[in-house]
This record gives C-alpha cells, sequence and structure tokens, in this order.
C-alpha cells in the first residue's frame, strides 16, 4: 500500500521560505478518519500552536463523514499533533523567534494506513521573494522547453 495524500497546501510553497519539516500524527475521532478516506479536507488556513507542550492543529476542516447521523465531528476543532518532545521543544524554539510559524504541508495516509501530517517551519517571504521565485520558475521552464526542442 502506498501513501495516499488527502490534501496539499500549495500555497505555503509561494508564501513562505520552508525551514523544517516533521511529520507527525493527529488524534483524530472515527468519523473525522472515515471522512479523510473519502478525502474530504482542508489545510490551507491552517497553523499549529505549541501549548504547554503540546503541538495543536488549527483551522484545518475536515467534512462531517457523509454517513453519520446526527452524532457528527465538528469540523474546525482543534486536533492535537503527536510528536516527539524534542521536535516539539525544537519547533517551539523556531517560533519564538521573529517571524517564523508553523504550517502543515500535507495531510497523507502512510503505507501503515495512519493518518499523518507533514508540518514545516517557516518563515514569510517577503512580495519580492514571491517575484525572484516566479521568474526562476519561468527561466527553468523556458531553459526545458529550449532544451526539448533541441533534442
Amino acid at each position: 500500500m502506498d501513501i495516499k495524500v488527502v490534501a496539499r497546501n500549495k500555497k505555503a510553497f509561494h508564501d513562505y521560505h520552508i525551514i523544517d519539516r516533521f511529520e507527525a500524527g493527529i488524534e483524530l475521532l472515527g468519523s473525522e478518519v472515515k471522512s479523510l478516506r473519502e478525502g474530504s479536507a482542508n489545510i490551507k488556513e491552517s497553523y499549529v500552536i505549541i501549548r504547554e507542550g503540546e503541538a495543536f492543529l488549527l483551522g484545518m476542516h475536515i467534512a462531517p463523514y457523509s454517513h453519520t447521523g446526527i452524532e457528527g465531528h465538528e469540523p474546525l476543532r482543534k486536533r492535537r499533533l503527536l510528536l516527539h518532545k524534542r521536535e516539539i521543544s525544537k519547533l517551539h524554539s523556531g517560533t519564538a523567534e521573529k517571524g517564523q510559524t508553523i504550517v502543515p504541508l500535507s495531510l497523507y495516509f502512510d503505507k501503515n494506513g495512519k493518518a499523518k501530517i507533514e508540518i514545516s517551519s517557516v518563515k514569510g517571504k517577503k512580495q519580492y521573494d514571491k517575484r525572484e521565485t516566479i521568474k526562476a520558475r519561468e527561466v527553468s521552464r523556458e531553459t526545458a522547453r529550449e532544451l526539448s526542442r533541441r533534442r
């Protein structure tokens, strides 16, 4: 069984400089896991906070499971992330610096069927950094296009 990606945060790569990446488990309810297997999740506006030695994911939307009755889950609830203490302390020390935050990059099921989230310590890009990134991407596309024409 391969990795099944449920959601990606493409905007994070555009808006931030990626510093460190971590893989974390997520504490989920049963209906949330079933909803994730249907592929209904959104991590674009979510972020991670660290409170009292624990990491929490805020703003991740998991739609209610289609076959659940009245007793469902709250779509935007705070979810605890499962990380080692040294990883939490490293993330916390990084966010203590000015301008750094923690955002999720992707949400997926690993080869064992467990829901995992890839989070990253990031620093915001300035407008000119974003333009430079776009310009570099366009230049690499142009060169690749030119090389394929010459072959």
